[in-house]
């Protein structure tokens, strides 16, 4: 398996109506990322993801931030990558764009 780590610009949207108003830590894991298999606009996958970011501030529905994204899966650079449009599910949602990778690195299996 390997580690991923992609920065990228997230929006976090507005709860359906009579949900809950939620606000984000950073470090948080509530989201699981769905983006397209580059190349292959048809073929997605969801994959679990730690979300950080450096102001204090946590995110909330409307909000923007420059996060930095992690993924332990070894398919990520196929569906990850500058210019890629993703979109955030679970706890909340929202949707963001990947700038560029900035690391990569071997785990355990």
């Amino acid at each position: 398996m390997r580690i991923y780590r992609f920065r990228a610009l997230v929006t976090v949207d507005a709860p359906a109506a009579n949900a809950p108003d939620r606000a984000y830590a950073s470090g948080t894991r509530a989201f699981l990322v769905h983006a397209n298999r580059i190349g292959q606009p048809l073929s997605g996958k969801f994959f679990q993801a730690m979300m950080t970011w450096d102001e204090d501030t946590e995110l909330r529905p409307g909000s923007r931030a420059v996060v930095t994204i992690t993924v332990a899966d070894s398919e990520a650079q196929a569906y990850l990558d500058a210019g890629q449009r993703f979109t955030l599910w679970g706890g909340g949602s929202g949707h963001g764009m990947i700038a560029r990778q900035v690391y990569t690195a071997s785990a355990p299996s």
